[in-house]
């Protein structure tokens, strides 16, 4: 594979194009998970955080709450 040649007409695409291409080659990463390796860190910082869900499950917030949080700290 000619990945400079892959990558300058990746770079000719429209941004909504390699968007679009970015969010494809995600989807066929995340199709095969049982190749994706973790660190012993992540692995950790995985499994602390399940334990603080399973311990405390009603202290989430929702997607929407986060971004109006971040939008609004942008904003200042």
């Amino acid at each position: 594979m000619d990945l400079a040649g892959t990558l300058a007409e990746i770079i000719s695409l429209s941004v909504n194009d390699r968007i679009r291409l970015v969010q494809a080659i995600w989807d066929s990463i995340s199709a095969d998970p049982e190749h994706l390796e973790l660190t012993e860190s992540q692995r950790i910082e995985l499994s602390r955080r399940l334990l603080d869900h399973e311990t405390n499950p009603n202290a989430v917030i929702s997607w929407q709450q986060v971004k109006a949080r971040t939008m609004a700290r942008l904003q200042q």
